[in-house]
C-alpha cells in the first residue's frame, strides 16, 4: 500500500557538481555551477567567481562578472594601500615648520654648504682691521681699506648676481668666489711682507667678487617652493635667522683666531671656510635653480615697481644697524652687541613659526613701527641709568624687531622681483643694507665724537623713524597683488 504524499520523505539536496562531472551529464553544453551551499527551499546561491562557458571545443570563455570582480578587489587592495601611505607619511612628516622645511630633499646638504661659506661674512672685515692695524699701527689705514672694500662689494656684487642668475649658481659662484680668496691671501701677503700702503687696497678691492650666499640660498627656497608662501616665510626667517647667527659669531671666532694664534689667522681661515663653503653648495645641483638667459626685453629689478622704495627701506634700516654697531661698541664695547644679534635670531625664529600675513605691506608698516619703538629703549637706558646689565637688556629686546623687518622686507623683494633675477634682487637689496650700515656708521661716529655716547644713541632711533616714514610714503611698496 503506498505511503501518503505528506509522509513521503524529500528528495535530498543534489551535490554540488564539478564542471567535467556536468559535462559529462550534459554533454557539453552546460554551464559550471559554483560549489555553494543551498538556500531554504533547496536553490543553489551562485556565488561570484570565476566562471566559464564550456564550449564543445573544450575551450573556457571568460566571463565579465569574473573581470569585474577581480578588478573590484584589486581596487579595494590599492585603496588600502594608499590609506596606509598617508598614515605613513603623516606619522613621518614633521610638525615643527623648520623640520618639515629642512625636510625638503636635498636642503640639509645647501644649508649645511651655505653655513659654512656665510660664517667667513662676519669674519674677515674684522680680522682684515686686526691685521692691518697690528702690523701697520693705524685703525685709519684698517678702515679705509675695509671702506674701500665694503664700496666695491656694492658696485660689483649686482653684477656677480646677475651672472649667477643668467648662467646658475655653480658656473659662476665657484670661480667668483676663488678670486675672492686669491685677493684675501693677496691682502695677508701684503700685510706680512710690508707692501707698499696701496696694494692693501687693490687686494681687499679683489674680494669684492664674493657671491651673495645668502641670496642664492634664499633663491632655492624660492625655486623649491614656489607657490607655497608658509614655506617661503619660513625659509626667509630661516635664513635671517642664519644671518644673524653667523654676524653673531663671526667677529669672536675672528678675534680669538687673531689673538689666540697669530694675525694673519682669522683672515686665512675665513678664506677656507668660504671656499669649502662655496664649493658643498655648489655641489647640489638637484636643488640649484635653472639659469634664466637674458633676453633683449629683460630690465634691471632696480626699474621693477616698488623696488626703488624697498631698497631706500633697506638703506635706512642699514643705518639703524651701522649706527648702533659703532655707538654701543664706544659705550659699553663689543661684546654687548652679541645681546642685540641674539634677539633679533631668537624673534626671527619665532617669527617663522607664525602664520605668513596676508597683507605683507601693512606687515611691514606694523615691525618698522615696533622697530622704531624699541630702538628708543637703548637711549633711555643710556640717559637714565650707567647700569650696563640695563643697557643689555634693551638692547636684547631692540633686537627684536630687526628679524621680522628684514623678514617681512625680503619677500616683498621676492615678490616684487621677476622670478629669473631673484639673485639680482636680493643682491640689490644687501647692497642697499651695506651702505646703509656704512652710512649709519659714519653717522653714529660723528655723533659720539661730537655730542657723546648717550646722544648717540638717537641715530639708530631715527634712522627707524626714517625707514618707517619712507615706506609709510611709498604707494607702491605692493608690486603684485597679494
Amino acid at each position: 500500500m503506498p505511503k501518503p504524499p505528506a509522509t513521503r520523505p524529500r528528495p535530498a539536496a543534489l551535490p554540488a557538481l564539478s564542471p567535467t562531472a556536468l559535462l559529462a551529464v550534459t554533454g557539453g553544453q552546460l554551464v559550471a555551477a559554483p560549489r555553494t551551499a543551498p538556500e531554504p527551499g533547496g536553490r543553489a546561491a551562485p556565488k561570484s567567481g570565476r566562471l566559464a562557458a564550456l564550449e564543445p571545443g573544450g575551450r573556457a570563455a571568460p566571463e565579465s562578472g569574473a573581470r569585474a570582480a577581480s578588478e573590484d578587489v584589486r581596487r579595494r587592495a590599492g585603496r588600502r594601500e594608499e590609506r596606509r601611505a598617508v598614515r605613513r607619511t603623516v606619522r613621518r612628516t614633521p610638525t615643527n615648520p623648520y623640520l618639515r622645511l629642512l625636510a625638503t630633499p636635498g636642503a640639509r646638504a645647501f644649508t649645511a654648504g651655505n653655513l659654512i661659506a656665510r660664517l667667513p661674512m662676519g669674519m674677515l672685515g674684522v680680522s682684515a682691521i686686526i691685521m692691518i692695524a697690528g702690523s701697520r699701527g693705524s685703525y685709519a689705514l684698517a678702515g679705509a681699506v675695509t671702506a674701500t672694500g665694503l664700496a666695491a662689494t656694492a658696485v660689483v656684487a649686482p653684477f656677480t648676481a646677475r651672472l649667477v642668475d643668467r648662467f646658475g649658481q655653480a658656473r659662476i659662484a665657484v670661480p667668483a668666489t676663488a678670486l675672492a680668496v686669491l685677493g684675501s691671501l693677496a691682502l695677508v701677503l701684503c700685510v706680512h711682507y710690508d707692501a707698499p700702503a696701496w696694494t692693501l687696497f687693490a687686494a681687499y678691492a679683489a674680494t669684492a667678487t664674493t657671491p651673495n650666499t645668502g641670496g642664492m640660498s634664499r633663491a632655492r627656497w624660492a625655486h623649491l617652493h614656489r607657490g607655497d608662501q608658509a614655506a617661503l616665510h619660513t625659509a626667509n626667517s630661516f635664513e635671517q635667522a642664519a644671518d644673524e647667527l653667523c654676524f653673531m659669531l663671526g667677529p669672536v671666532v675672528a678675534a680669538t683666531l687673531c689673538g689666540a694664534l697669530f694675525p694673519e689667522a682669522g683672515t686665512l681661515v675665513g678664506a677656507f671656510l668660504l671656499m669649502t663653503g662655496v664649493l658643498v653648495f655648489a655641489a647640489q645641483r638637484t636643488t640649484e635653480p635653472p639659469p634664466t638667459p637674458r633676453n633683449r626685453t629683460a630690465v634691471s629689478p632696480l626699474r621693477a615697481p616698488g623696488m626703488p622704495a624697498l631698497l631706500a627701506v633697506f638703506l635706512a634700516t642699514g643705518a639703524v644697524f651701522g649706527a648702533l654697531e659703532v655707538v654701543s661698541i664706544a659705550h659699553a664695547g663689543g661684546a654687548i652687541l652679541a645681546l642685540q644679534a641674539a634677539g633679533s635670531c631668537a624673534a626671527g625664529l619665532l617669527y617663522g613659526s607664525l602664520r605668513p600675513a596676508r597683507n605683507v605691506h601693512r606687515r611691514l608698516l606694523l615691525c618698522l613701527t615696533a622697530m622704531t619703538a624699541l630702538m628708543s629703549l637703548p637711549l633711555l637706558a643710556a640717559s637714565s641709568t650707567a647700569s650696563l646689565p640695563v643697557l643689555a637688556l634693551c638692547l636684547l629686546l631692540a633686537g627684536a624687531a630687526t628679524a621680522p623687518t628684514m623678514v617681512t622686507g625680503m619677500t616683498l623683494v621676492q615678490r616684487a622681483t621677476p622670478p629669473g633675477q631673484l639673485n639680482e634682487g636680493m643682491t640689490l637689496s644687501v647692497t642697499a643694507l651695506l651702505g646703509g650700515v656704512a652710512a649709519g656708521a659714519a653717522g653714529g661716529g660723528w655723533l659720539v665724537e661730537h655730542t657723546g655716547t648717550v646722544s648717540g644713541y638717537a641715530a639708530p632711533m631715527g634712522a627707524a623713524a626714517l625707514a618707517l616714514t619712507v615706506a609709510a610714503a611709498a604707494g607702491t611698496l605692493r608690486s603684485r597683488p597679494e
